[in-house]
């Protein structure tokens, strides 16, 4: 099992602590997990992206050129990121900002309103989690468990709906 995956959105959307929860949980679970993560000098509203791979084997270079999942949760990087994901990909847009629907024919596209699925359960600061939960039910790359001891250990601030939001987003797909 190898994936590789992208995650891009804007700085705020909490789109490197998605990627660093990836690769602790995916260590966590024992895999190999590298993490290369992108941003401007911004903190907020700047682009942010990062690139992370969960391997069973030994990762040759934490370079991700072709993913095989693509998140995006702006349209910047949907327009950034769709054309580059491997034919067979699974591409992940958080329909609450992305309006636009992917018309790759050789790819499966989820749509998941994170936004509203955040604000109803009273966490608007957790729409990335309950990306992370829509990703999981797909992938199962990580254990839920493990994904959120490592959200908590990542994320000092950590929200005690993490568990929900997560639940939130896979029961979304």
């Amino acid at each position: 099992m190898q994936e590789k995956i992208i995650i891009g959105g804007f700085g705020g959307q909490g789109i490197l602590l998605m990627g660093r929860a990836l690769a602790t949980a995916g260590v966590i679970d024992g895999k190999e997990a590298c993490l290369v993560p992108t941003y401007g000098p911004e903190k907020r509203g700047g682009m942010a992206d990062c690139s992370i791979i969960l391997s069973d084997k030994p990762i040759p270079s934490p370079l991700v050129k072709v993913p095989n999942i693509v998140i995006v949760m702006n349209d910047i990087c949907m327009t950034r990121f769709e054309p580059i994901l491997a034919s067979g990909g699974i591409l992940f847009v958080n329909s609450s900002i992305i309006k636009a629907k992917s018309e790759r024919k050789d790819i499966t596209a989820y749509y998941i309103p994170c936004n509203e699925i955040a604000e109803k359960i009273g966490a608007p600061k957790s729409a990335n989690i309950v990306m992370l939960g829509a990703y999981l039910k797909i992938s199962n790359s990580v254990n839920v468990k493990t994904l959120l001891r490592a959200i908590e250990e990542t994320m000092p601030k950590a929200q005690s709906s993490n568990e929900e939001a997560l639940a939130k987003g896979a029961a979304a797909v």
